[in-house]
């Protein structure tokens, strides 16, 4: 695909929520009569909901684990060091006095903002902690693997999030895991009153990785590669009795607050992320402006567009202040593309030829424009443990990619 410098909207052929910036093109999406998209429905179910009697029922929950966990731990608490993670591991152990075990599975993309702020969480609340890392060949092999099946680099963290968690769950016999953010918060693909997906051992598969980890065997990933990325059996689950929960579904959840709030009372630190224009969303890793990218040409819209979203609902800005800053952003090649290409030895035209053959039908017909970056990504566009490395070898600046 050929970078564009054209200013021309041709995305306006689209529809979009008549109140936000979402297009029709969004997985999942459904309007109302008046035009108006789930994720507008749910914040305005968000404001008429007794998060009172939410907050009840959650106390109850964890009351009953703690009872149930005798000297084991009280819950699983996923985390990546992100900003919902990190509120999590506040509300769960300085409000409700928990004794979660913290578990990650590494996508081995680690910026060293979001590294700083898992081993901080990690310290500032005292907790112990498991993290699972798959091996940097494998993870470069499922990437270039990823974009044809899914059309993004990131099966392997879809699918390990959603995975690991429950072998731990499993083999430590904690059957309680808690997430954060609901799912009918700002996805769009449900509401507060039509959750449509609810947790199971599938859950993940279902809202992200799309593909079993046996669907992913090829001439050089084979089944014992994927192991790690397979769900304990139903059986399994159901022995343990394993369960999971959404803190969001039982307090009221607001991004903006809770980023200043762990911000203020914990150290934790925003950074430039490519694709966006705030600086916390997907923090702890350098390839979130590829991911994003991939959305865009696949679906006319990226990072930016979800943020303008929550920004109009808020009333911060207008609709139409969104899409013109949504668009200028969402088109920019990210930086860290390079690195993408360089570990799975794909050439810039395959890369825009694969995510073209995903289009979504509306799209088909759309030269979807690409723009130069503004500006480089001061963190550089390497994972953090590789840049370390490069450094006590006395290499050339780590930050470059060859």
């Amino acid at each position: 695909m050929k970078i564009s410098s054209s200013s021309t909207n041709i995305l306006s052929r689209l529809q979009y929520c008549a109140r936000c910036c979402v297009p029709e093109t969004q997985e999942g999406i459904s309007f109302d009569a008046y035009g108006v998209c789930q994720a507008c429905q749910s914040s305005e179910q968000k404001m008429h909901i007794n998060w009172a009697e939410r907050e009840k029922e959650l106390r109850g929950i964890l009351d009953a684990a703690k009872e149930k966990a005798g000297n084991n731990y009280d819950c699983i608490v996923p985390i990546s060091g992100g900003k919902d993670s990190v509120f999590q591991l506040h509300v769960l152990v300085n409000v409700y006095g928990m004794k979660p075990l913290a578990v990650t599975f590494s996508h081995n993309w680690y910026s060293e903002v979001g590294w700083y702020n898992l081993q901080n969480a990690l310290q500032e609340f005292d907790v112990d902690h498991i993290m699972f890392t798959p091996n940097r060949g494998l993870v470069n092999r499922l990437a270039e693997r990823s974009l044809g099946m899914i059309g993004d680099a990131c099966w392997h963290c879809h699918s390990g999030i959603g995975a690991f968690p429950l072998q731990i769950a499993v083999k430590f016999n904690i059957p309680l895991l808690i997430w954060g953010e609901s799912i009918a918060e700002s996805s769009g693909r449900a509401s507060y009153k039509d959750p449509v997906h609810k947790f199971d051992r599938d859950y993940f598969t279902k809202v992200s990785a799309k593909r079993q980890p046996k669907e992913m065997v090829s001439s050089l990933i084979s089944e014992r590669d994927l192991h790690p990325f397979n769900v304990p059996s139903i059986e399994e689950i159901e022995r343990a009795g394993v369960y999971g929960i959404h803190l969001g579904d039982y307090i009221f959840w607001g991004e903006e607050r809770q980023t200043e709030f762990i911000r203020q009372e914990y150290g934790w630190k925003e950074t430039e992320i490519e694709g966006a224009y705030k600086g916390y969303k997907s923090a702890e890793c350098i390839m979130s402006g590829v991911h994003d990218f991939t959305c865009y040409l696949k679906r006319g819209y990226g990072r930016a567009t979800m943020q303008a979203c929550v920004d109009v609902r808020n009333g911060l800005m207008t609709r139409e202040e969104g899409l013109t800053l949504a668009r200028s952003i969402d088109s920019q090649r990210p930086g860290a593309l390079d690195y993408f290409l360089k570990i799975t030895n794909l050439s810039e035209a395959a890369f825009y030829e694969t995510i073209k053959q995903l289009k979504h039908l509306k799209l088909i017909d759309i030269d979807i424009p690409v723009h130069p970056k503004n500006q480089g990504n001061h963190q550089g566009n390497l994972p953090f443990f590789e840049q370390i490395i490069a450094k006590y070898r006395n290499q050339k600046d780590p930050r470059e990619i060859d």
